[in-house]
């Protein structure tokens, strides 16, 4: 009997092998799955919560401002902000966002008294009313008119306190933020503010200097102009600090904050303008709801202290750091600027238990000289995205046992991926039940194009394990793309249409990912920075990866660089070498020669002493694929492949004419 009942077990066995890839992980799937569907729960259970107490203001409980107001209740002292010597309990962020607000209100010409009156109604259209014209009269000798509901204000500032308060009082003002790339001037500063809509702007004192040419756009853009900082200022700029301190700090009205629909826009955050410039990308209250589960998904606790040193113009700083933070209701270590040097003391000085990364930041870390402090430190969860797999595994080695959880999104996106598993390389997994709470799909795409392939039915075809998919998920209620402000072309290509059935809409990352046999998702390339050569597909990773493999180069960025005379782009590599280490050309073409197709060997090399990155530390790719490899307009030292003589050559004047006229073959 026994032996009858084992023999289906055998002849399933050669099945259940070929399945164990997949199945061996069953279990971290399900915890996972469990803690996404508990995190659910808890959110709604929030929003429930307001709309109890507020009826007149159903979707209030969707609104960061009820969020900030539940916490200073439920754990007034608890600390949620330190930055440098001043700590900030959840009671004083509410009394500080509270005076924000009231300045805010006072500029939208609304006074609603020190108790703040009340619920809805006749108060609701008060406020309303005070937002018209009669209140724009009331606004005598004011360059600027006053704020309307709805209004956005931009914000140019650092990452500190006073960002936070602003940013939270503008939310219970019932106005929009605009998150401005600090380093922006000019022209591309005033686009941004053009292209959302700002009517005012709020300044760090220590850019206004810098800022002095643009004033005259600015003033002629009808902004109201304010200074987050008391120092002397020109004409026209008030201090908004000066304004708040005046203010009290009672809550303002639930239906101030509260909006009409969750898919509202509460906030503008700006790509990073890598490809042109930035684009304003519509938050709305829903992501600012689900971005308050970030941490929670990544088994962060209330007790945690987490360490942040992204720019909070950014999604990373901002959504995921503050308002994930603000989620689970912990503490957060903030720094204007990322110094690894201090990490490690920060760490030790805070109790810091969780790090958000971007993958940059670690690689700094493993970079730096060895020092006391980054022993015994408290750190047990680093999370963030892109961490390239060789800092990944030197950063494990020498800093933990921490558990590194490195995720993917995007600002604009409706789609994230978690690595739960901790697998080294992979950003996260494709399995069944995971698709089944946050769904997505990879399908083929056609680098020569630029466009996903389609069958005979016009249809997109799904990947294969082992084989790149462009990453694309379905636009439904709980998980729409809004686009960005300004016109409709500037979403152009983001949603595809009859993706696998007639009328389905999906969202287009442009981002080209691989799920490999186990289910573990990579990350493969940019649809845009990979690049034909020689017919075939060159993944600008791929290659990265295999160059930082060797141990005199510190930083890598490939790129593809068009040629004269040659199909497609040719591979070239910008290279910063390790400290004391130089550039051994020998070395680096025997081991690209014996890791790579030949059609993926770079055919250029640029020596730098520093790799150009932006502000949120993605590399330059477009700009140095711009400035191209002629010696007579670069001053950095190039290198050519010279395929017949097995070598990476100086690239001199005679080469580089040679290589025009087709005398050099690369």
């Amino acid at each position: 009997m026994a032996a009858l009942l084992l023999l289906p077990l055998l002849l399933l066995l050669p099945l259940l092998l070929r399945l164990w890839p997949q199945w061996r992980w069953l279990a971290a799937d399900v915890a996972f799955a469990v803690r996404a569907l508990r995190c659910k729960r808890t959110l709604r259970a929030r929003a429930l919560a307001a709309a109890a107490a507020d009826p007149q203001s159903p979707e209030g409980g969707c609104s960061l401002a009820w969020r900030l107001a539940q916490l200073a209740r439920q754990r007034p002292a608890h600390t949620f902000l330190i930055q440098g010597a001043r700590r900030f309990s959840y009671a004083e962020a509410e009394r500080q966002s509270n005076r924000a607000a009231r300045a805010f209100l006072r500029a939208r010409g609304w006074d609603g008294g020190p108790g703040g009156g009340g619920g809805a109604g006749g108060a609701r259209e008060g406020e309303r009313a005070a937002g018209s014209g009669a209140a724009r009269a009331a606004w005598e000798g004011d360059v600027a008119a006053p704020l309307a509901p709805g209004d956005t204000v931009a914000l140019l500032l650092p990452a500190c306190a006073e960002f936070l308060w602003l940013w939270f009082g503008l939310a219970k003002a019932g106005l929009r933020t605009a998150f401005v790339p600090s380093a922006l001037r000019r022209g591309p500063l005033l686009h941004c503010l053009r292209s959302c809509g700002a009517r005012a702007l709020v300044l760090a004192p220590e850019f206004v200097e810098s800022l002095e040419a643009d004033l005259p756009a600015l003033r002629a853009m009808g902004l109201r102009l304010w200074a987050a900082g008391p120092e002397t200022h020109p004409a026209g700029i008030s201090d908004l600090l000066a304004e708040l301190s005046a203010e009290v700090d009672e809550p303002v009205p639930g239906y101030l904050s509260a909006p009409q629909s969750v898919m509202d826009t509460c906030l503008y955050i700006f790509t990073s303008g890598t490809t042109g410039l930035p684009k304003a990308a519509r938050i709305s209250h829903l992501k600012v709801l689900q971005c308050q589960g970030f941490y929670q998904l990544c088994g962060a606790r209330q007790e945690d202290v987490i360490y942040l040193a992204l720019p909070l113009y950014h999604m990373s700083g901002s959504l995921l750091g503050i308002v994930g933070c603000l989620g689970i209701g912990a503490t957060v270590v903030l720094k204007s600027k990322f110094s690894a040097g201090q990490f490690w003391e920060d760490c030790q000085e805070h109790g810091v238990t969780v790090f958000q990364y971007i993958g940059e930041l670690c690689r700094y870390l493993v970079n730096q000289p060895p020092n006391q402090a980054e022993r015994g430190h408290k750190v047990r969860l680093a999370v963030g995205s892109g961490l390239r797999p060789d800092t990944w595994e030197r950063f494990i080695r020498r800093f933990g046992p921490l558990q590194v959880l490195e995720t993917y999104g995007l600002t604009e996106g409706n789609v994230a991926t978690f690595n739960y598993t901790g697998q080294q390389g992979a950003v996260g997994r494709a399995s069944w039940l995971y698709k089944h709470v946050f769904p997505f799909s990879l399908i083929r795409y056609d680098v020569t194009t630029g466009e996903p392939f389609r069958d005979t039915r016009g249809h997109c075809v799904a990947t294969t394990p082992g084989e790149p998919g462009l990453l694309v998920a379905p636009v439904t209620q709980q998980s729409p793309f809004l686009g960005y402000a300004g016109g409709p072309e500037l979403a152009q290509g983001k949603l595809l249409k009859d993706v696998f059935r007639p009328g389905d809409v999906f969202f287009n990352t442009g981002d080209l990912l691989v799920c490999d046999d186990q289910g573990f998702l990579r990350f493969h390339d940019r649809t845009g920075d990979t690049f034909r050569w020689k017919g075939e597909n060159v993944a600008t990773t791929e290659v990265a990866e295999a160059l930082e493999a060797l141990d005199f180069l510190q930083e890598v960025n490939v790129y593809g660089v068009t040629v004269p005379g040659h199909e497609g782009r040719a591979g070239m590599a910008a290279l910063v070498p390790r400290p004391p280490h130089s550039l051994d050309l020998g070395q680096l073409y025997t081991h690209v020669s014996e890791n790579l197709p030949p059609y993926a060997w770079p055919r250029f090399l640029r020596l730098q002493e520093s790799l150009a990155t932006t502000e949120t530390f993605k590399q330059q790719k477009v700009r140095m694929a711009k400035e191209g490899f002629d010696p007579s307009a670069l001053s950095d030292p190039l290198y050519v492949l010279d395929l017949a003589g097995g070598a990476y050559l100086p690239l001199t004047a005679a080469r580089y004419t040679a290589l025009l006229a087709g005398d050099l073959r690369i």
